[in-house]
This record gives C-alpha cells, sequence and structure tokens, in this order.
C-alpha cells in the first residue's frame, strides 16, 4: 500500500462501533455530543448533503456564506464542515488561529476543483501572458482549492460565486483588458455571454494539451475559461429540456449557471443554488418546476414544496459523489474524536497560501 492510499485509509476506515450502529443510534450519538460540546461546537451544512447529515447542521447555505458565518461565530473552538475540502479550507481561512476546521471524510473532495492543480496554472500563465502580456486579470470561482484562490490573490485578482459573478466579471474587465476564468468554463462562459460578450471573443485553456484553443482570431479573445466543469451540472442536456417541454409543456425549467451554454440557452430561468431555493419556494401553489441541479437539493426541495409539482431536469441524476461521502457514520466518529482528541481530519491552509487566498476572498467581499 503507498503512503497516499494508507492515509486515506487511515482517514476514512470507520471502526466498528460506527459501522454496527443503527441510524436512530447515531443520530442519539450525534445530538448528545452537540447538546456536550454547546456552543463550542458549529456545524456547517452545503445545501448538497444528504438528510441524514442535514439534520445537525447549524446553518445550511452555499459554501462561502457558510465559511463567513464560521468565521463570524466566535464562539465555536470547532467547526466540523459538512460539505467537501474546498469549502473547510475556504472556512480556516476566514476564521482565527483559536478555531479549528475539520472536515468528516478526507475523501469528500470536489472533481470541478481538481482540475485547476497549481501547478497547470502556473504552466498557464506563463504561456498566456507570452501571448497577451500584461492584459489578463485571474478570477476564480469560489469551488476551487486554496492553492489557486493564492495564486489569484497574488495576480490582484478575486474570487467569485455563482450569485455574484456578472458583478466581478465587470469589475474585473475595469482593470485589465482580459480575464482568465477558473476552474469552470460553463459559468464563466454563460456569465461572460450574459455580460454581452459574444462567443467568438472566449477562447479555452486547456491544462493537459497546455493549449489555448480558440475559433477565432487571437487578438479578439477577451475571456479565457479554463477547461473545467462540474461533473454534476454538466450531465444536464439539450435533450433533458427538449423531453421535459414535450412531456410538460407548462412546466418551468430552472438550471444552475455551472450547466452547458445551450442548456441555460433554453431554460427559463438560471442562477445560484440560492436563486433556485428562493424562486421554488416564493413560487405560486400548483407550479410546476423541472430543476437542473444537484439531486440531494431537488429531492429537499420536492419535500420541502408539496404543494407545487417539481422534478428533476434529468430524472437519473445521481447525487454528487463527493458530497455523498459524508454520512452519519463518519459524522459521529468526527465528533467522537474532537471530544476525545479536540482534532480529526482538520484542514489547515499553509500561512502564506491562506493570506493571499484572503486577499482574493476580500476583494469580492469588499465590492458585494
Amino acid at each position: 500500500m503507498n503512503l497516499l492510499n494508507s492515509i486515506e485509509k487511515n482517514h476514512t476506515m470507520i471502526p466498528e462501533r460506527f459501522r454496527d450502529r443503527t441510524n436512530n443510534e447515531l443520530e442519539q450519538f450525534v445530538q448528545h455530543t452537540k447538546n456536550k460540546l454547546g456552543e463550542k461546537l458549529f456545524i456547517p451544512g452545503h445545501h448538497y448533503q444528504k438528510d441524514e447529515v442535514i439534520q445537525f447542521a447549524d446553518a445550511r447555505g452555499d459554501s462561502l456564506r457558510l465559511a463567513q458565518l464560521c468565521a463570524e461565530n466566535q464562539n465555536a473552538e470547532y467547526i466540523v464542515f459538512c460539505g467537501v475540502h474546498f469549502m473547510a479550507e475556504t472556512a480556516d481561512i476566514l476564521t482565527n488561529d483559536a478555531q479549528k476546521v475539520f472536515l468528516p471524510d478526507m475523501r469528500a473532495g470536489c472533481s470541478m476543483a481538481d482540475m485547476a492543480d497549481i501547478s497547470q496554472t502556473e504552466i498557464a500563465w506563463k504561456k498566456l501572458t507570452d501571448i497577451f502580456d500584461d492584459t489578463i486579470l485571474p478570477l476564480t470561482y469560489v469551488n476551487s482549492t486554496a492553492a489557486i484562490k493564492s495564486f489569484v490573490g497574488q495576480h490582484n485578482g478575486a474570487t467569485v460565486t455563482s450569485g455574484n459573478a456578472e458583478k466581478m466579471v465587470t469589475w474585473a474587465f475595469e482593470q485589465k483588458e482580459r480575464i482568465l476564468f477558473l476552474p469552470d468554463q460553463h459559468l464563466g462562459r454563460n456569465t461572460a455571454y450574459k455580460l454581452g460578450i459574444p462567443l467568438d471573443q472566449m477562447a479555452v485553456w486547456d491544462p493537459n494539451l497546455e493549449q489555448l484553443i480558440s475559433d477565432g482570431p487571437l487578438e479578439k479573445v477577451k475571456v479565457i475559461l479554463w477547461k473545467g466543469h462540474c461533473s454534476v451540472h454538466e450531465n444536464f442536456t439539450v435533450q433533458n429540456v427538449e423531453q421535459i417541454r414535450k412531456q410538460h409543456p407548462d412546466m418551468k425549467i430552472i438550471v444552475h449557471p455551472e450547466c452547458r451554454r445551450e442548456v441555460v440557452a433554453l431554460a427559463d430561468d438560471a442562477g445560484s443554488t440560492k436563486h433556485i431555493i428562493d424562486v421554488i419556494t416564493n413560487a405560486e401553489k400548483g407550479s410546476a418546476w423541472a430543476i437542473g441541479t444537484e439531486m440531494n437539493l431537488v429531492k429537499r426541495l420536492i419535500k420541502e414544496n408539496p404543494e407545487k409539482h417539481i422534478i428533476s431536469l434529468n430524472p437519473y441524476m445521481c447525487p454528487c459523489l463527493t458530497m455523498n461521502r459524508i454520512d452519519l457514520p463518519h459524522l459521529a466518529w468526527c465528533l467522537e474524536s474532537i471530544m476525545e482528541t479536540g482534532t480529526h481530519n482538520q484542514i489547515t491552509v499553509p500561512d502564506t497560501e491562506a493570506t493571499y487566498a484572503k486577499k482574493a476572498l476580500d476583494r469580492m467581499l469588499e465590492l458585494v
């Protein structure tokens, strides 16, 4: 067994005492531990988490808002982040040194974030600045590693969310002639297109080929899109939309902007997770919706809005596999370890990396 596999095994091998317990016993254990730790413990839960986990969340939200709530909750010594790795990193960046951030299962990563590593980004930046000189400003979706956020911070760029992407891209074009948008090409493309930038002024950087792919002349390129995507949202297709239009002609379609451009173009509405939740929550009783986003959230919206007809845009869509890594046994094990040793799968971002990453985050937070 190599070192990486050994580390993963040690971090994810659930002790038998948690594997053998019933859900009811695990729920009682988690609630008892929460009560015992009181204000010292804060559990943020991302919208895509399983119901068995989200029921214990002290706050629900998207990744950035949850990280901000962690920083605001000064009484919390232990933050057990029910989300994925990059979210816990952001929480560690924004919280103080006395607060510890934990991830119940270290396998809970994000395929999109992993599509842009720092070495690839540094290579891309060198090649792109050779082509375009000092005319590019980097932006990164918050769904990225701390290392990428730090790189962007060092180069005077900023982070963006799916909710403020338009405002941040507009700001970026006030700073430089071009932008490099990491790591989700679809959010970058949909945002730039909505702001009036034609598709032939966008190019895609392929980090594996180390090549810029463009349909038009390079001098006209305004937006450089990193070739990355969300493995969940990219699976919503034009065929899914056409099927809904055929089977449910009166049904409205709302999707996340991490979906492909052609899907967003055919939908009735597109927006962040918060936007989707708000639209569905405030929709008229009896209204019908097909939602193009993660299945755990869609199922929760169906459950919480019984007076509305809600389905997934893709009926065969699976929940986000990495989000689903965190379950009751891992949550219970994490809490037990905190009680016994004060540590378990702690997420720590190195100081220098955290400093520049915070600069990228703060540039965004100052504008929105």
